[in-house]
């Protein structure tokens, strides 16, 4: 494996970063956005999953207990 010196190290990075697109910030403020939405609508989709087998042990364990 060659070996670079840290000048080349860096003129490489700088060039290997230079290549790289940033998204814009309208780009940034929708997968932000996004990413909310979808956590709550897991969040609501486990609530009620939650509650619908409480209910049903519920209703089970009340018909032997």
């Amino acid at each position: 494996m060659a070996t670079t010196n840290p000048v080349q190290f860096i003129q490489q990075v700088r060039a290997e970063v230079s290549k790289v697109v940033w998204p814009t910030r309208r780009e940034v403020l929708l997968t932000t956005v996004m990413v909310f939405v979808m956590a709550a609508l897991t969040a609501v989709f486990f609530a009620v999953v939650d509650i619908l087998i409480r209910f049903g042990l519920e209703g089970i364990l009340g018909m032997f207990g």
